[in-house]
């Protein structure tokens, strides 16, 4: 997912938690739109321990519609 428009529409209309996996089989989960942050060709995620990854759009695999109830 080079572009990540469809990511920051994502984050701009109502919020729904997702999930986005990456191609090695990790996978980083969004339970609020506070956990995440975009740049121009990377986003930064922010774990529960307040640990932040960033990653590159070339290495983001289509994102997934997480069952449980969003986040607060």
């Amino acid at each position: 997912m080079l572009n990540l428009a469809p990511l920051t529409e994502r984050l701009r209309s109502s919020f729904h938690r997702f999930t986005i996996p990456m191609p090695e089989g990790r996978s980083f989960a969004f339970p609020h739109r506070n956990f995440i942050a975009l740049g121009r060709g990377v986003i930064s995620v922010i774990d529960k321990r307040d640990v932040s990854r960033t990653i590159h759009a070339l290495h983001i695999v289509p994102i997934e519609e997480s069952t449980q109830p969003n986040g607060s």
